[in-house]
């Protein structure tokens, strides 16, 4: 986590009337030099401020595409730090990219730096490299929520980046041989990182069998949790050759927080509801879900269910709550799936007082708290994330131009990937 100074105390005593209407008048001022990108998981409150709201690479590439369109010069981010990077690398290096508060980091992505990547990598090919058996490729995958370096570590080492709408197929992709076919003497092992979970239930879905699954049934598992702070991950030599999947040991915080008792519970309350999870949570909670899916799938499957219908959503506090007050309106009931505080508090720490005072220092000339992402690394992970690009079709993303101020405003249709 990095440090964030302490605010001017006029900041602390200002109330939510005044914060609102100071950051509306400083938005005003900055006009078309500004685009704000508010996170799902992000409070209402800073959540009416921005142009955009979405899941973070979605909201990276609408911000790249509005500052293509009008010439913007800052781009506020409130998210988390890795989110911030992301929209460093895709737009122009001429754009500033800012994180109102710089402790607003992100626990899961923190759990793999690039250090311990460096080293897992050396270690599973020292293992793979003591038995004689059939030639093996290691293709690494590290999920968008993870920091710049990782992804450029994968880019660089034939991986790619994945969300959580399209793991599968960036697994289905890894499993042919990725950037070059497999040969038929070749296995192909998948290292995915930093979340665990998500890893888990994209290799039960590609029908591997899970730890998990193995635990239940006596059969060999054919996925292993690398522990980065162990020596050799804390597996065997022969356990890493075994395993197809290597999970890295990390979570996110907020999806941690939801069980397998109380999908229980939720079921023994009411008898029509219908479970809706994000695959960030345990295999044991997927496996007892009625559906999983990413951010984007959950909003979507919520605004089509049918009136009278209940629902029950594991994801974050702020967009289980935004999405229930709009279903209402629907008659459509919607309520967290767990009574705990699922929170990303993290997330939480960027508010009006952070947001204002970025602000009042762009109009002042002055940028603070600027994201800036290591050139060298800028090139390997947009090599990561053009892969899952190609994929999907949806094109490769250069690197930006300077960004042109044109004379007049143009409207920015909402386009791109969503996580």
């Amino acid at each position: 986590m990095l440090w964030q100074p302490a605010l001017p105390l006029k900041y602390l005593e200002m109330s939510d009337d005044d914060l609102t209407a100071a950051i509306r008048a400083r938005r005003a001022e900055l006009g078309d030099r500004l685009v704000i990108l508010g996170h799902h998981y992000q409070q209402d409150d800073v959540i009416q401020h921005a142009d955009f709201t979405g899941d973070s690479f979605k909201l990276s590439q609408l911000a790249a595409e509005k500052v293509r369109q009008v010439g913007a010069q800052y781009v506020v981010f409130c998210g988390v730090h890795f989110m911030a990077e992301s929209a460093d690398i895709l737009t122009p290096e001429n754009v500033a990219v800012i994180l109102p508060d710089l402790s607003a980091g992100c626990s899961m992505a923190d759990m793999a730096d690039y250090d311990q990547m460096v080293q897992a990598w050396e270690e599973i090919h020292e293992a793979l490299d003591e038995t004689k058996g059939p030639a093996t490729r290691v293709i690494p995958i590290t999920y968008m929520n993870s920091s710049a370096a990782i992804k450029a570590f994968v880019g660089k080492h034939g991986g790619a980046v994945c969300t959580s709408s399209n793991a599968a197929r960036v697994f289905e992709w890894a499993l042919a041989g990725g950037e070059k076919p497999r040969r038929k003497s070749e296995e192909i092992k998948i290292l995915f990182l930093p979340d665990q979970h998500l890893g888990r239930n994209t290799a039960k879905a590609a029908g591997f069998i899970t730890e998990v699954d193995a635990a239940r049934s006596g059969k060999k598992p054919q996925t292993a949790l690398w522990d980065p702070k162990q020596e050799s991950g804390g597996l065997t030599a022969q356990q890493i050759r075994d395993a197809k999947v290597l999970l890295w040991k990390g979570h996110c915080s907020v999806h941690m927080l939801y069980r397998p008792e109380h999908v229980a519970e939720m079921r023994r309350k009411h008898r029509n509801i219908t479970v809706l999870v994000h695959p960030e949570v345990c295999q044991e909670v997927v496996d007892l879900a009625d559906l999983s899916g990413s951010t984007e799938y959950i909003i979507k499957t919520i605004e089509a269910a049918p009136r009278g219908s209940r629902w029950a959503v594991a994801t974050e506090t702020h967009l289980v709550n935004r999405v229930a007050r709009a279903a209402k309106e629907r008659g459509v009931h919607v309520e967290m799936l767990s009574g705990c505080q699922c929170l990303c508090t993290t997330m939480y720490r960027i508010d009006q007082q952070h947001l204002l005072w970025a602000l009042d220092n762009l109009a002042e000339g002055k940028v603070v708290n600027q994201i800036k992402v290591h050139p060298e690394a800028r090139k390997w992970a947009l090599v990561a994330l053009n892969r899952m690009l190609d994929l999907l079709g949806g094109g490769s993303v250069k690197s930006a131009a300077p960004a042109k101020r044109p004379a007049g405003r143009t409207a920015v249709e909402p386009a791109g990937l969503s996580d």
